[in-house]
């Protein structure tokens, strides 16, 4: 049955790019303005307390942006984004526990590497190089636990033959799963390759990109940026990406060069206490 133009629901149209920009740096305004008073709250109560307790915890549900915001730059990489949240979550709270609002940092500046490295340590340590099926994953933790049961009763390392006894397996399984559980521990590009006298594969392979240490650090400077009050975005645009002079920015805003040049150093200033944290 056709419907009625007339009572079909009016599409509500979609955000454009400044209105989105604008409703962004209120919910950052807000969150950052309730961080602070949650931080002030929790400086006075005493930790172990039900009150300490809620205030802290009102502090991680109002940041969880930041770490899902975080864990955003590891989609690319074959692990559920909820765990990888959950990873983040515990740097989170890391953060909060020895965060000192008295410095005079805003929060999500000094949370964030602490987030990113929570997430980087669990890929690094918990998460296998290549997949292992199911079946061969629980076989092979049974054969590492044989290993170390036979290790201990021999006071050597167990022959295949004697693994594959052990469990009731046949060797080649026992092969199969000493292999898998190399999926769990990655060959530095830098190793030399044993036995061929070659170097290392980090040096025979590609190159070594030059812009690749400053990634994480323009990554900070973007996420510190929308924090910034609109028109110092504007005037850093159109400094360094339109390549005005201040002596132009300040006419195309209407206002004296002192003041575009007094508001570019506070933004240096932030800025550089962001990169100094995160270094």
């Amino acid at each position: 049955m056709n419907v009625p133009a007339s009572t079909t629901p009016q599409q509500v149209p979609p955000q454009n790019e400044p209105e989105a920009r604008t409703a962004a740096q209120g919910r950052a305004a807000d969150t950052r303005a309730l961080t602070q008073v949650l931080f002030g709250q929790l400086k006075t109560l005493e930790p172990g307390t039900p009150e300490h307790t809620r205030v802290r915890g009102a502090l991680i549900e109002a940041n969880l942006p930041l770490v899902r915001y975080a864990a955003a730059r590891f989609r690319s990489r074959n692990e559920p984004m909820e765990d990888v949240v959950q990873v983040g979550t515990i740097g989170l709270i890391n953060a909060i526990d020895r965060f000192d609002p008295d410095r005079g940092v805003q929060f999500p500046t000094f949370a964030m590497p602490t987030v990113v490295g929570e997430i980087k340590r669990y890929f690094r340590d918990n998460v296998r190089t290549v997949h292992v099926p199911r079946r061969l994953h629980e076989l092979w933790v049974q054969v590492n636990g044989a290993t170390e049961d036979l290790t201990t009763a021999h006071g050597r390392s167990p022959t295949t033959a004697e693994i594959a006894e052990r469990l009731k397996i046949s060797e080649d399984e026992v092969l199969s799963c000493i292999e898998a559980g190399r999926s769990y521990h990655a060959t530095s590009l830098e190793a030399a390759q044993e036995g061929d006298g070659m170097p290392g594969l980090l040096d025979r392979l590609g190159y070594e990109d030059p812009a690749l240490a400053g990634v994480e650090h323009r990554d900070l400077v973007r996420h510190l940026l929308v924090q910034l009050p609109e028109r110092e975005q504007r005037i850093l645009m159109l400094r360094y990406y339109s390549n005005l002079t201040q002596s132009q920015i300040s006419q195309e805003l209407g206002v004296s060069q002192m003041h575009v040049s007094r508001l570019l150093a506070r933004s240096f200033a932030r800025l550089r206490s962001a990169n100094r944290i995160d270094a």
